[in-house]
């Protein structure tokens, strides 16, 4: 910052002299101002809206919907049903809002857990334990007319098995 207002400063146009030292020109006009390394914006305390809720109303929709009535139901459902009987308390979103400050927004149902899964890892400690195989495809000269190689593999010695010294135990 110091470098780009010093090349201002000795008659450098700010945009060049901020694309010479790769700084973003905004950067340079928040630090400007004083929201830099104090941050005044951290310390300024937002003020609160005029019409949200008072702690004790928040209490009592918070009451509301942990009520054995609506207990089972989300925000949106006790919303539906208090308005269908002329109550209006706070919007859906309020509920949200009042729910999540608590901890209490999560998946009410049963979620199905997977049991973690392990790959199976086959281990061969002597020529002809472990054998593997592969089918690879090749195309032709011909049209529509490919080669197949199938190859059985030893999984110890990496050699290709002989058909002809196949034993059977």
């Amino acid at each position: 910052m110091s470098t780009v207002t010093d090349l201002h400063e000795h008659g450098i146009p700010l945009t060049q002299a901020c694309m010479a030292l790769n700084f973003p020109r905004s950067s340079y006009y928040h630090k400007k101002h004083g929201y830099g390394d104090g941050d005044k914006e951290a310390t300024t305390t937002r003020p609160r809206p005029p019409r949200a809720l008072a702690p004790e109303e928040r209490d009592e929709v918070r009451q509301l919907l942990e009520s054995p009535r609506f207990v089972d139901q989300a925000p949106r459902q006790v919303y539906s049903t208090l308005l269908d009987e002329g109550v209006y308390h706070c919007s859906p979103r309020t509920m949200y809002r009042i729910l999540e400050a608590h901890g209490e927004v999560k998946e009410r149902r049963n979620q199905l857990v997977h049991p973690t899964y392990t790959k199976p890892e086959l281990m061969a400690s002597a020529p002809n334990e472990l054998w593997s195989w592969d089918i690879t495809k090749f195309k032709s000269p011909y049209k529509f007319v490919y080669f197949y190689l199938y190859v059985i593999l030893d999984v110890y010695s990496r050699y290709i098995v002989d058909p002809n010294n196949w034993t059977t135990t």
